[in-house]
């Protein structure tokens, strides 16, 4: 009988178990001999080896991870929109009234209050001084008053301004919305009730009042 044992130097001695070649020892040297070529074609051909070495098509996810796959694109088109922020906003010190809201009302020249017609002149120099004397009055006043005025005005109907809108958001509109949902069960139990009382009696009613004919006649 051949005895299998192993040397000193760590040869194996003729004759052993461990010079036998396993399938599992061929199919680890191949997968040896695969790494080595992968390890050299990565360095050999600039990362070209690494692609041949996958047995199958790696998916590449360029945007976003597996949980958010857009987030990326989605940062992107974010930041090329542009925010809208009222509180920022730079105002047109040229035209104040950009939707017209005193165009009718407020716009008052000389012309549309004092007006001479055919046959009553007043002296030219008179009306050229009560011209700009209205003008000027008009123009310098209102800048007075509003500088005395506007800011406490203006601080004045922004609290009342945000009292609205407080009470239309936190009052108004909850009161409305659960008054429709209250008015719909209401109007369900009044639909089943005129569905099931009034209909029949109606119909009823109307099929007795059908059988009636009235003839007409005109004697002479």
């Amino acid at each position: 009988m051949k005895y299998a044992g192993r040397c000193k130097g760590g040869e194996t001695q003729p004759g052993s178990n461990e010079n036998k070649v396993t399938p599992w020892d061929r199919r680890f040297k191949r997968d040896l001999k695969d790494e080595t070529r992968r390890d050299y074609g990565e360095k050999g051909n600039g990362g070209q080896g690494r692609e041949q070495g996958h047995l199958y098509t790696v998916p590449i996810r360029e945007q976003g991870n597996i949980y958010k796959p857009n987030n990326k694109a989605m940062a992107e088109e974010m930041n090329e929109k542009q925010v809208y922020d009222a509180h920022t906003k730079e105002i047109d010190l040229v035209n104040r009234d950009p939707k017209h809201l005193n165009d009718d009302v407020v716009k008052i020249d000389f012309e549309d209050v004092i007006a001479e017609p055919e046959g009553t002149h007043s002296f030219d120099g008179i009306w050229k001084a009560s011209f700009t004397t209205f003008t000027v009055t008009k123009y310098w006043f209102y800048r007075l008053l509003s500088a005395l005025f506007g800011i406490p005005m203006a601080l004045i109907w922004g609290i009342y301004f945000a009292i609205l809108s407080f009470l239309h958001i936190w009052a108004v509109v909850p009161c409305i919305k659960s008054f429709l949902i209250e008015i719909q069960c209401i109007s369900r139990v009044y639909s089943i009730y005129v569905h099931t009382f009034c209909d029949p009696l109606f119909e009823a009613i109307g099929k007795i009042f059908s059988n009636i004919h009235i003839n007409m006649q005109k004697e002479i």
